[in-house]
C-alpha cells in the first residue's frame, strides 16, 4: 500500500465514521468523495462497503453492556428480565427486515442507475425537505411523542421504523436520518428514536457487509487486508466519537442544521455538474 493510497484510505475511512450516524448519508458522501478522489473500481465499491464493519464495531462498543445484558437476558430464569431482553431482540429483529428483504430484491438494480453522484445529490436534497418538515410537525403537535425508551416500544413500531429505514436503500437518503426521522413521525421521541437507529445499524450494516464481500469475493485477496484493515481502522475510531457526541447532541438540539447542510451540499454537487466544473463522471 503506497502512501497515496494509503491517504486515500484513511479519508474514506474517516467520510464513513463521520457520516455514517449522521442524518447526511454516508453511502452518498462516499460516492461522492470515491468520485473525486478516482476510487470507482468494483474493489473500491466493496471497499466502501466492508469498511462499514468498522462503524458497526463503534456502536458494538459503546453499547457493549446493553448488548451483553440482553444477550444474556435471553436465557435468564427471571421472567420479567427474560421477556424484556425477547422483546428488544425481536423488535430490532422485525425493525431490520424490511430493508433486508428489499435490499435483498432490489439491490443489483438500486446499484446500477442510483449509485451516481446526480442522484445522491437530488437525495440529498429531497431528504432534507422531508427533515425539516418532520422537524416542524413534530414541534407543533408535541403530544404526539408517546414513547421515550427503545424498551417502551411495540413490535408494530419498530416495523414502521424498519420500512421507514427500507427507504435508505437510495443512496443519498441516509439509513440513519430515516429511521431516526421515521421513529420521531411514529411517536417516539428524538432520543428513543435515535438510539433504535443505532440498534438497527448492527444487523443492518452487518447483514450488507458481509453479503457484499461473500457476493464479490472473487475480487478480493489478501494483499487487500492493509487497506481494509486501515480503512475499518480510522471508520471504528471516527465513529466512535459521533455516536458520542450525536447522543448528546439529540437531548437539546434538532435535526434542522444538517438538513440545510444536506439543501447546500446537494446543490453544490448539482450545481457544478451542470455547469462542468467537476467532472462527476466516475
Amino acid at each position: 500500500m503506497d502512501a497515496h493510497s494509503a491517504l486515500v484510505v484513511v479519508i474514506l475511512g474517516l467520510v464513513e465514521g463521520i457520516t455514517e450516524f449522521l442524518p447526511i448519508s454516508s453511502t452518498g458522501h462516499l460516492i461522492l468523495a470515491g468520485s473525486l478522489l478516482g476510487w470507482v473500481s468494483d474493489k473500491a465499491k466493496v471497499f466502501e462497503i466492508a469498511i462499514q464493519s468498522g462503524a458497526i464495531l463503534a456502536v458494538m462498543w459503546h453499547y457493549r453492556v446493553r448488548i451483553a445484558d440482553v444477550l444474556s437476558g435471553l436465557a435468564a430464569a427471571e421472567p420479567v428480565r427474560r421477556g424484556k431482553a425477547w422483546r428488544f431482540a425481536v423488535n430490532v429483529l422485525i425493525g431490520f427486515l424490511p430493508a433486508a428483504l428489499l435490499g435483498l430484491i432490489f439491490a443489483s438494480t438500486i446499484k446500477r442507475w442510483l449509485f451516481a453522484p446526480v442522484p445522491v445529490a437530488l437525495a440529498f436534497m429531497v431528504g432534507a425537505l422531508v427533515i425539516l418538515w418532520a422537524e416542524a410537525w413534530q414541534k407543533r403537535t408535541a403530544q404526539h411523542v408517546r414513547i421515550h425508551h427503545v424498551d417502551d416500544m411495540r413490535a408494530v413500531d419498530a416495523l414502521k421504523v424498519g420500512i421507514a429505514q427500507a427507504f435508505a436503500l437510495i443512496p443519498g437518503t441516509s439509513r440513519s436520518g430515516a429511521s431516526i426521522i421515521g421513529g420521531m413521525l411514529f411517536g417516539l421521541s428524538r432520543a428513543a428514536a435515535t438510539e433504535f437507529s443505532f440498534f438497527l445499524a448492527i444487523p443492518t450494516l452487518l447483514a450488507a457487509t458481509v453479503y457484499d464481500l461473500v457476493k464479490h469475493r472473487a475480487l478480493l485477496n489478501l494483499s487487500d487486508l492493509p487497506i481494509f484493515g486501515l480503512g475499518m481502522a480510522v471508520a471504528f475510531v471516527s465513529a466512535l466519537v459521533v455516536v458520542r457526541w450525536l447522543l448528546r447532541y439529540v437531548g437539546g438540539h434538532s435535526f434542522v442544521p444538517f438538513a440545510w447542510y444536506r439543501l447546500v451540499f446537494g446543490a453544490l454537487v448539482l450545481v457544478t455538474a451542470w455547469g462542468g466544473w467537476v467532472d462527476w463522471s466516475g
